[in-house]
């Protein structure tokens, strides 16, 4: 018995490693003193201030580092029954490096931890290649990471994929929701689909990857990866003051959005245009795929309905459901992004110059609410804090 008859096959991880290494590589910049390989990373802050120097960035008077991480979770599935593995890292990176970036921090360098039952090297490549390119659309350095075989505890063929971003800030720009006042607009940007979050649940309704979306596999519109706001958002910071954002991950409007409000001052409540509202004149529409999904909720499989084939209809009605069904509609604006992946909190004067400028990036963004004051500090049902639909 040795370490490969066991499970474990150290030649396979050496190949892995070898296709890493070019990853890594288109990432980097000065600042990194090491190559992949070694124990650790290393990042020379000294050497990181001269190069924003060089971009003319102003110097930091009291840089604090911002850390966050998170996982690509059930949505690796879906890349798995596609056999397309080369769209999920990004995801991962977006996970961390939007998280962040709502305190204002710009990201540094990434670290990936990659964990299988078995190893084959091309697929662990093909999901660390979706990790560069997060890296370099956001100016991160791919800077280590670990891959893990684990025969025996996982299944052969599953895989599970996670990061850990580091940032950097000046303490005195920290964006941290303590600005924001009564009348502020919530400025919503568009996300580029489902993002990463809820998949569990779609997984459940939306059997079958393969059924036509508009022309093209259902399976590939789930799998578009997860946007990054990085870039426009930090030139933004330097036109206006962003008093508070959130990333609308796991538990979607409900949870997200209460967390940018201050904690310490008069309790402010998230008041949100519906845009399923009669007299709702916003530019902001809920994407179809959302519509496919509460149509899948309201019909799923094990239902009467399951084995019957999908009407042709199926978004138009799941757009209807999300009208009438009350109950569902929560789930969704409690579960997902629908079609706004981050919230700025701004000034109402300073909205217009935000929307222009995110516009010209590729960025389409709409007003969708307000903060409020409110008499109690959070509803009932969410620890985070109030919102409500108008």
């Amino acid at each position: 018995m040795d370490y490969k008859n066991s499970g474990v096959n150290i030649e396979e991880g050496y190949k892995a490693v070898e296709k890493y290494r070019d990853l890594a590589a288109s990432t980097s910049n000065r600042a990194v003193l090491n190559g992949i390989g070694s124990f650790a990373g290393m990042f020379s802050l000294n050497e990181f201030s001269k190069i924003l120097l060089e971009t003319n960035h102003a110097p930091m008077d009291d840089p604090v580092l911002v850390s966050g991480t998170d996982g690509v979770g059930t949505k690796l599935d879906v890349a798995f029954r596609l056999k397309k593995y080369d769209t999920v890292g990004i995801d991962c990176v977006a996970m961390c490096v939007n998280d962040i970036l709502c305190h204002g921090a710009r990201p540094l360098f990434f670290l990936d931890y990659l964990v299988c039952g078995k190893l084959d090297a091309a697929i662990a490549a093909g999901l660390v290649k979706g990790v560069a390119a997060g890296c370099r659309e956001t100016g991160a350095v791919l800077l280590g990471g670990e891959t893990a075989e684990h025969p025996g505890v996982m299944p052969e063929d599953q895989y599970d994929l996670a990061g850990f971003a580091v940032g950097i800030a000046d303490r005195k720009k920290i964006i941290n929701g303590s600005k924001i006042r009564e009348g502020d607009t919530l400025l919503g940007i568009a996300s580029s689909g489902v993002h990463s979050n809820g998949f569990s649940l779609i997984r459940k309704v939306i059997t079958d990857l393969n059924e036509d979306f508009g022309g093209m596999p259902i399976g590939r519109v789930l799998l578009e990866p997860t946007r990054l706001y990085v870039k426009p958002v930090l030139e933004l910071m330097e036109q206006v003051e962003i008093k508070g954002m959130a990333h609308i991950t796991g538990g979607g409007f409900y949870e997200n959005i209460p967390r940018v409000f201050p904690s310490e001052s008069s309790p402010l409540a998230a008041v949100i245009k519906d845009p399923l509202g009669s007299g709702y004149k916003g530019g902001w529409k809920i994407p179809p795929i959302f519509h496919r999904i509460a149509y899948g909720i309201k019909n799923m499989p094990g239902q009467s309905d399951a084995a019957k084939p999908l009407p042709a209809a199926a978004q138009k009605a799941g757009e209807e459901i999300l009208r009438t069904d009350p109950g569902i509609k929560k789930l969704m604006f409690n579960t997902f992004n629908m079609g706004i992946g981050l919230v700025l909190a701004l000034d109402p004067a300073d909205v217009q110059t935000a929307r222009t400028l995110l516009e010209q990036k590729g960025f389409p963004s709409w007003e969708i609410g307000r903060a409020e004051k409110t008499s109690h500090q959070g509803a009932a049902d969410n620890i985070y804090g109030e919102l409500r639909f108008e």
